[in-house]
């Protein structure tokens, strides 16, 4: 399989990515002509490509990391498995003499998801009104897309990757929430309600924990389907030692009309039809447990205002691009695309 890995500098990044997700190693490897290792690809090589707007048709070298760890094919297991370990590293090329790769060394740690101990908290409590009339009998977060509600394969995309401890905020028609999930036992985790009485907002629930977590939680909107893996998520919040992290996702629109630049009434330049790159939020969210106490208790807030209070007071807020599969299920045509996507992306 580590063959499958191995591209030329003038590889696109999107055909990097595929490779990296194909592969399911978490990393690809630049070499030349002979084989000679240039440098690695990892996702997160490639999320930093993404915060500086590289378009994916860009050549991998533009993200790649020249100097990357290596040993030798003359090195022990055990002596890669303590070198990986202290350079915290996941997997790690094997080079012969000549500086040709001859293999690849992975972490055990990556054939298991560990059991984590995060609180997840998700938003089911909304009024879904841009989804009516869908919505007018089935809270938005219980469409269904393919075979079972939306929520419960958000659900299940977290429980495949460790976590257990879950907090439904539920409002309107809470009751089809609740039947439908219970205590959380037919998928062996612990699930518990946060009943909104008022609409509080996409962070007001977190103002009506019971009790504050001991880790770094995540929260996520209800109506949110992506492929996002949460540990390079966790990973990535804590070495940025940020208070919160909020994950982006980049959103491209193609102006219909050519621009025109103009300075003191005389035309500078004409852009026809440019496309214009944003970064978007993408519902998803790390927050240490003490951004509790810039929660008023049973009011309303929305999150971006929560970071806003967090930025005002000096604190540090991370952006994760998420360059996995993504979807915001807001409009007719989103559920449309949502339900044909499914058996892809979750099947």
């Amino acid at each position: 399989m580590w063959r499958e890995t191995l591209i030329n500098p003038d590889t696109s990044i999107i055909k990097a990515i595929e490779i990296i997700d194909r592969t399911g190693l978490q990393i690809a490897l630049v070499v030349d002509e002979e084989g000679r290792l240039l440098g690695t690809v990892t996702d997160g090589d490639i999320r930093r490509g993404i915060l500086k707007h590289l378009g994916h048709d860009e050549p991998v070298a533009k993200v790649m990391n020249p100097d990357p760890c290596f040993i030798s094919q003359d090195q022990s297991r055990e002596n890669a498995l303590l070198l990986m370990k202290n350079m915290r590293l996941h997997q790690i090329p094997i080079l012969d003499r000549q500086q040709r790769v001859v293999g690849l060394e992975i972490a055990d740690d990556l054939m298991n998801s560990p059991t984590r101990r995060n609180t997840v908290v998700l938003m089911a409590g909304g009024l879904g009104r841009r989804l009516q009339p869908l919505t007018e009998q089935c809270p938005k977060p219980m469409l269904k897309v393919g075979d079972k509600p939306l929520l419960e394969t958000i659900m299940e995309g977290f429980i495949d990757q460790g976590f257990r401890i879950f907090y439904i905020s539920v409002h309107y028609k809470a009751d089809i929430i609740m039947r439908h999930f219970g205590n959380g036992s037919r998928w062996a985790v612990k699930i518990s309600y946060l009943h909104e009485t008022k609409p509080l907002g996409t962070a007001g629930a977190l103002g009506i924990l019971p009790e504050k977590p001991q880790e770094p939680m995540l929260m996520m909107n209800g109506d949110i389907l992506t492929r996002i893996n949460l540990a390079k998520l966790l990973d990535f919040h804590k070495n940025t030692h940020s208070i919160a992290t909020i994950c982006i996702k980049e959103y491209s629109h193609q102006l219909p009309y050519g621009v025109v630049t103009i300075g003191s009434n005389r035309v500078k330049k004409i852009d026809e039809k440019p496309i214009q790159k944003f970064f978007i939020n993408g519902g998803l969210y790390v927050f240490n447990p003490e951004v509790l106490e810039y929660i008023p208790a049973d009011s309303y807030l929305d999150v971006p205002d929560l970071l806003k209070i967090l930025l005002q007071q000096g604190k540090e807020v991370a952006a994760f691009p998420i360059r996995e599969y993504w979807i915001d299920i807001g409009r007719s045509s989103d559920y449309e695309r949502a339900t044909q996507d499914y058996k892809k992306e979750f099947l």
